[in-house]
């Protein structure tokens, strides 16, 4: 992928599941997902999109480029995974973790995904607009990580949406708080509770993706999107502003419902977990096997394979 004229920039990082490009002449950091096997939120990631997520927030809003400062007016998070925005949560890890009664490894886990997706909802306490370029399928926490931002645009043959319903759970990472905040609360508990895969377009008609284009003409829509809000950006950015405050997403919140996640999570019995592992059984066949860590995943027992 080659977005707009990208150069190398101070918050690089030595990232193995993640790139980062900045286009210096639109001002847009792009944040482009990569990672190994199945293209889910595994623990590498997570540790990977915190790091490069607190370099954006210490940065103050700028880069450093051969001793010249460039503002970062726009945060795009897109893949690097063909098809695939991202699949979720890693559900081999689930499986394990639930499987071993460890509650506080997934509540580890939890804390860490809702710790990003708390950075990007709250632009990094920068003024600065977030975009989401969809070229594939976002699923459970995938789909939690592109509603994050304030602006989605979406390729057409983009599939979106929650399938933990169907092994008796729900999106405990951000999906009720974004969700409701967009289309409202009874559309929100719809859209999770029925398990559906939704087109882009579908999502278009609801107002959840916000600009819908051919395959393979989304990286042109953001540039394009990007150039039509330039000559109105202060009072656009001043919008955004104002709906968060109004409707604010606090870090409270969204660790809240994380709690009931996990409970909820320890609660599911066998049936229910043996449709999870056709999940993993899925994305494997596709992906390669899923990297899980050994034993516990919290801080000091961290063995990844």
């Amino acid at each position: 992928m080659q977005v707009g004229s990208t150069v190398k920039h101070s918050l690089e990082g030595n990232y193995k599941q993640l790139a980062t490009r900045f286009d210096s002449e639109h001002g847009v950091l792009w944040t482009l997902l990569n990672p190994r096997t199945v293209p889910c939120f595994n623990l590498g990631l997570l540790q990977e999109l915190r790091h490069h997520h607190d370099a954006i927030e210490n940065s103050g809003g700028n880069l450093w480029i051969d001793d010249q400062m460039h503002p970062i007016r726009y945060s795009v998070a897109a893949s690097l995974v063909p098809g695939v925005f991202n699949l979720g949560g890693q559900l081999a890890l689930f499986l394990q973790l639930i499987r071993n009664r460890d509650r506080d490894s997934l509540l580890h886990y939890a804390t860490k995904c809702v710790n990003v997706v708390a950075q990007r909802a709250l632009h990094f306490n920068l003024s600065l607009l977030t975009i989401t370029l969809l070229q594939g399928d976002a699923l459970g926490g995938g789909l939690e990580a592109a509603l994050t931002s304030d602006v989605m645009i979406a390729e057409r043959s983009s599939l979106m949406g929650f399938p933990e319903i169907l092994f008796n759970l729900f999106p405990g990472m951000g999906a009720y708080s974004l969700l409701a905040r967009k289309v409202g609360t009874k559309m929100a508990e719809e859209i999770i509770l029925s398990g559906k895969m939704y087109s882009a377009e579908e999502f278009h008609d609801m107002g959840l993706v916000d600009v819908l284009v051919k395959d393979g003409e989304g990286e042109r829509a953001v540039l394009d999107y990007i150039e039509r809000q330039e000559r109105r950006a202060n009072g656009f950015l001043a919008v955004q502003k104002a709906r968060h405050l109004f409707n604010p997403v606090t870090y409270k919140e969204l660790i809240d419902i994380t709690y009931v996640w996990v409970d909820a999570a320890l609660k599911l019995n066998e049936r229910d977990l043996k449709v999870m592992e056709r999940f993993v059984r899925s994305q494997e066949k596709l992906f390669g096997k899923s990297e899980v860590p050994q034993q516990s995943v919290m801080p000091g027992n961290l063995r990844v394979a």
